[in-house]
């Protein structure tokens, strides 16, 4: 296995530097820009250092520049309105998100609505489709949400319970830099992981995106999960296990980009619609196990693929459905991931509310689905969480 090399690549739309040393390419392409609306959350960017380092290469390259910090995790569809508005007012020619999924989504959309017009609602809703839009570059700082080499972006409509995802463009360049993971809690390493292992279990799964590329780059993602993570928990400063775990991460955003996700997304983006309290990559591993009993018997072949990867036990049939879901419960369970849909106020009650929202404004989500979702399976998946 090569060691913490940098390397580049083009996919889809964007150029990304991967690796220790990546963000010196970022003065190439801020050179001849004037002014820089940075996009943030309240600290995250600052206490990575990834913050300090972009002004500086700002800085030298003569960007001016303003930081916009106000984004939270879930994000508000009216957060990206209000960056739009910032962006539009400031006459920034760039924008810079240094964050995770919450960010880099937001900064997404904000800079299609800054050239494009319209409310972030628009998009959400697919009223409105991206003409033009403010360059954007991504410094991505978590290992697990994909976004900053795939087109998707989402966001939960205010006042309502909606979490929505939407394909809304790729940055034009993004930074996997590991060590600006170095300061990720513990906590957040093993839900950003978890995120990126769902990311290519739903991957796999889907009804018909599956392909033999979206299994290679998943299998390579699942098999470096399972050999990096713990390491990670273990010394959340080992910098070489954020590298192969930032480096996973990437692969299983390439993957839900050439195919999708499904069902435990779909149920998790209605839970933190609820409750955005609710971290994604914690929501996903709550609700994931059970899910996978239903998805293993929907598609056994394509799910023994990736689960053999955990436990070689496993067999491309539907009788082993619910050793799928257990290898999934003691995989997490010996991360020590023991979270509970209860430890977030949910309760048996909110079944109905969770169902109501899947069938009718979530439906979207789980196109992909292999399975025949019904109340019951989403009611049991529930109830197993709590």
């Amino acid at each position: 296995m090569v060691v913490m090399k940098d390397f580049s690549l083009t996919y889809g739309g964007v150029k990304l530097y991967f690796g220790p040393k990546s963000i010196k390419h970022l003065l190439e392409h801020v050179k001849g820009y004037e002014y820089a609306i940075i996009v943030t959350s309240r600290s995250s960017a600052k206490v990575s250092g990834a913050l300090n380092d972009v002004v500086k290469i700002l800085n030298k390259a003569n960007v001016e520049y303003e930081v916009f910090d106000k984004v939270t995790p879930n994000p508000w569809a009216s957060q990206a309105d209000e960056l739009a508005k910032a962006i539009w007012e400031s006459g920034a020619d760039l924008v810079i998100a240094i964050g995770g999924g919450s960010v880099i989504d937001t900064a997404k959309v904000s800079s299609v609505m800054a050239a494009s017009g319209g409310k972030a609602v628009d998009y959400l809703y697919k009223r409105r489709k991206p003409k033009y839009m403010v360059p954007l570059i991504a410094v991505n700082i978590t290992h697990g949400t994909g976004t900053e080499v795939d087109r998707y972006a989402v966001l939960t409509v205010d006042g309502t319970y909606e979490k929505r995802g939407i394909p809304i463009r790729y940055p034009n360049v993004s930074f996997d830099n590991p060590k600006y993971l170095l300061t990720l809690p513990k906590n957040q390493t093993l839900y950003t992981s978890l995120d990126a292992f769902y990311h290519v279990y739903e991957a796999v799964t889907a009804k018909t995106l599956g392909s033999p590329f979206v299994d290679t780059v998943s299998l390579e993602t699942v098999g470096l999960i399972k050999t990096w993570l713990p390491k990670a928990l273990n010394n959340i400063s080992n910098i070489r296990a954020r590298y192969w775990l930032h480096y996973a991460s990437m692969l299983a955003g390439i993957a839900i980009d050439a195919s999708s996700t499904h069902i435990v997304h779909a149920i998790e983006h209605a839970l933190s619609g609820i409750n955005p309290k609710l971290p994604h990559g914690c929501g996903l591993g709550i609700i994931g196990a059970r899910s996978a009993y239903y998805i293993h018997k929907a598609k056994p072949k394509e799910s023994a693929l990736l689960l053999r990867k955990l436990n070689p036990r496993i067999k491309p049939y539907t009788e082993y459905a619910k050793e799928a879901e257990e290898t999934i419960r003691e995989f997490q369970k010996d991360l020590g991931f023991e979270e509970k849909l209860s430890n977030y106020g949910f309760s048996e009650k909110d079944a109905e509310e969770i169902v109501r929202l899947l069938f009718n404004e979530l439906k979207y989500l789980w196109d992909e689905s292999p399975l025949n979702l019904t109340a019951y399976i989403v009611k049991d998946i529930i109830k197993e969480g709590l």
